[in-house]
């Protein structure tokens, strides 16, 4: 078996069929599948990891995913809104400690007011670093005005996840209405990637119902979608939730764990230059689940920076790491992980894609031939 997956691991480009017997092999063979993504890796986008410093600057959410912890229809969760002046502090603290990049995360709002407060809140993180800190924006689906409205005011990188790229499974882990519209997520993507955002994307792994044919279908929708840059991790349940009630139909949390680490690892050899991020999820599972990933492709890590005293109220599923932690500590203990793993860290680095420089050029290239 070894040998039909090492042929498959120097394809130059894998089927639907190659990426299934990759995510089902054994403890022996995914050792030639995570050598292979550390060495593509280390050739294409280097043995680097840069930090996002994550603000997760409200709990407030207009949606109801079946999966959420911070979901509208969930009672038990004490929601909180930091002010301006805590997130531009959270701000100045990734600026002033060199990690080049922050990431503007909360629960889904389309309100005029919420517009207008990220606009404002962008605008001033520019001003108050210079114009040299990179911003990552995490904010669910909006107006193609909003993004654009957004983008102009110094956001340059987009994270959405669809969460399952097939259109069935994505109904049973959200409700099936005007509010959690597929087809209106793709659109959004879509709309983001013509803005000039570096477009990412993602979805859960291990979750209910769903095959190793999804799996193999979400990375080939990454591919054929041309992604910047890619967050995913292990589905974990939480008990304030709908889809809690499914929990008799998941694989145990050690499988799902290296499910994920597959999943980073043929993603790494499939789209060589693009951006991927190792989920704090993963650390939930496994103490150095988020180095095991840098080693295995992954090339992101996003230390949370969000104040302390709000951090247990942003859960999103149940025993999420480093909710106690300060921001030095948390900047002081994953230094000494990365470099454990073996990557150096971009400090004061924007960390782009190199894909995205690709992209672009190739996208100009296009237009210029159509003139």
């Amino acid at each position: 078996m070894s040998n039909r997956i090492i042929k498959i691991l120097e394809k130059s480009n894998f089927c639907k069929e190659d990426i299934i017997e990759l995510l089902q092999t054994n403890k022996e063979e995914r050792q030639l599948l995570f050598a292979k993504a550390n060495e593509v890796k280390k050739n294409h986008v280097g043995l680097k990891t840069y930090y996002r410093g994550l603000i997760e600057f409200s709990n407030i959410c207009a949606k109801d995913c079946y999966y959420c912890g911070i979901r509208a229809g969930n009672k038990n969760v004490q929601r909180y809104d930091l002010s301006d002046e805590q997130i531009l502090q959270a701000v100045k603290f990734a600026y002033d400690n060199n990690y080049g990049s922050v990431v503007f995360q909360s629960g889904e709002r389309m309100d005029k007011q919420f517009i207008q407060r990220i606009e404002q809140l962008l605008i001033k993180s520019k001003k108050i670093t210079e114009g040299k800190i990179g911003i990552t924006i995490s904010l669910g689906e909006q107006s193609k005005e909003t993004y654009e409205k957004w983008f102009k005011a110094g956001a340059h990188r987009y994270l959405l996840r669809i969460e399952s790229s097939n259109k069935a499974l994505y109904y049973k882990i959200h409700p099936q209405n005007k509010q959690h519209d597929f087809d209106t997520r793709l659109k959004a993507l879509y709309n983001l990637q013509k803005i000039g955002y570096q477009t990412g994307t993602g979805v859960m792994i291990g979750l209910p119902f769903q095959t190793f044919e999804h799996l193999a279908d979400d990375l080939l929708f990454f591919k054929a979608f041309d992604v910047d840059m890619v967050g995913m991790g292990p589905y974990i349940e939480h008990t304030e939730t709908p889809l809690y009630k499914e929990r008799n139909r998941l694989l145990p949390l050690e499988e799902r764990f290296i499910l994920t680490l597959k999943m980073i690892a043929i993603l790494r050899i499939m789209m060589k230059d693009i951006n991927i991020a190792a989920a704090t999820a993963l650390q939930a599972i496994d103490p150095i689940g988020r180095e095991k990933a840098i080693k295995v492709g992954a090339n992101i890590i996003m230390p949370n920076i969000t104040p302390t005293l709000n951090r247990e109220n942003y859960q999103l599923y149940e025993n999420k790491p480093c909710i106690d932690e300060g921001a030095d500590e948390c900047t002081n203990c994953l230094e000494a992980r990365i470099s454990i793993s073996g990557d150096d860290i971009g400090y004061g680095e924007w960390g782009d894609a190199p894909h995205f420089a690709k992209r672009k050029k190739k996208l100009f290239k296009n237009l210029k031939e159509l003139d």
